[in-house]
């Protein structure tokens, strides 16, 4: 069963992360991520950035659903 540790492990592999939080139940699950990669993209592009990233890995998470920041979008909403 996929964990939100290997969820996580995943989009570390692929984009270099301020900041990410990923829960789930093994099949759906649930992230935030914060990339310098995500600045100058809107949600949509950010978003894909990610699916790239995890490619054929999102056969066996199943489900994502997650919200993305900029390390300033970030800084602004804490």
């Amino acid at each position: 069963m996929v964990t939100p540790e290997n969820v996580k492990d995943y989009i570390l592999q692929g984009l270099a992360c301020e900041h990410i939080e990923v829960e789930g139940d093994g099949r759906h699950f649930d992230a935030v991520i914060v990339s310098k990669a995500f600045e100058g993209k809107g949600i949509l592009q950010q978003q894909r950035l990610v699916f790239q990233v995890l490619g054929n890995k999102m056969e066996v998470i199943h489900a994502l659903s997650m919200k993305t920041f900029t390390p300033e979008q970030w800084k602004k909403r804490a």
